[in-house]
């Protein structure tokens, strides 16, 4: 069935088709994307930033309410579309008003480390709105490497897919590393903290480099710390003892953009 259009479209009504109970997983587990391959995007934000990146999704799901107004670059742009009842939208969506559509895209070929790319490295950043924020740091201040050692909020969990708003796209992103990885690193590594090195706005930036973004409360490990060419610190002259870990990243890839 085709309702008019070229990609087949089905429609589903039971809470416990396979598609259903896979798209209830990835929308509530954070690491379901691993088993399955597949992320699913929910919401037109997501959907749109990846159509422009070039990307087919492999599924489309459409409500039924929304499937006749749904615009023809979003009902021609995957694969096959699914059409369910409004009243199943809560069972896959992570949100508190469910979107009326979304998109499952398979997930992309894990990437090896890139030793000479304008990189972010994270390191135990565990919140997923931070991580997320990061990224779109990352891929507005030029950077295109984000690399995600150990310990590290899974890149590709709905938090940070929501929180990132289609930053993922733009990105090479390359996860579960060891920090004996960065040896392969050919830029420098600087590394952000509250107690040790130069102000920022006294440093003369590398560029490119790899900004080492540390845990929200013990900051970069001391094994990373080791690594680093140079250590800064933001100035803070209101008198806060630290920022949070999504704002710093953004000041300091910020000012490296700026060494461009």
């Amino acid at each position: 069935m085709t309702d008019g259009f070229s990609v087949p479209v089905t429609h589903v009504s039971s809470r416990d088709n396979p598609l259903i109970k896979d798209l209830r997983k990835l929308s509530q587990d954070s690491t379901a994307y691993r088993k399955q391959g597949r992320v699913w995007l929910e919401g037109d934000h997501l959907c749109r930033a990846a159509l422009l990146r070039g990307l087919k999704p492999a599924v489309a799901v459409f409500s039924e309410s929304f499937w006749p107004l749904a615009p023809t670059e979003w009902a021609q742009a995957a694969i096959k579309n699914i059409v369910i009842p409004d009243a199943l939208l809560p069972e896959i969506s992570g949100l508190e008003s469910p979107a009326r559509m979304g998109f499952v895209m398979d997930l992309p070929v894990a990437a090896g480390l890139q030793g000479d790319a304008a990189s972010v490295i994270l390191d135990r950043v565990q919140d997923a709105g931070n991580v997320g924020s990061i990224l779109r740091s990352a891929a507005a201040f030029g950077f295109d490497q984000v690399i995600a050692l150990k310990g590290t909020a899974a890149l590709w969990s709905p938090k940070v897919l929501r929180a990132g708003m289609g930053a993922h796209f733009a990105l090479r992103l390359v996860e579960g590393v060891e920090a004996d990885a960065l040896a392969a690193l050919t830029v420098p590594i600087v590394v952000t903290s509250s107690h040790h090195g130069d102000f920022l706005h006294q440093q003369k930036l590398p560029m490119p480099c790899a900004w080492a973004m540390g845990h929200e409360g013990q900051g970069v490990g001391v094994g990373l710390m080791a690594r680093a060419a140079l250590k800064v610190r933001i100035d803070q002259p209101g008198g806060e003892e630290s920022l949070n870990v999504a704002a710093a990243a953004a000041i300091c890839l910020y000012a490296s953009s700026l060494r461009i």
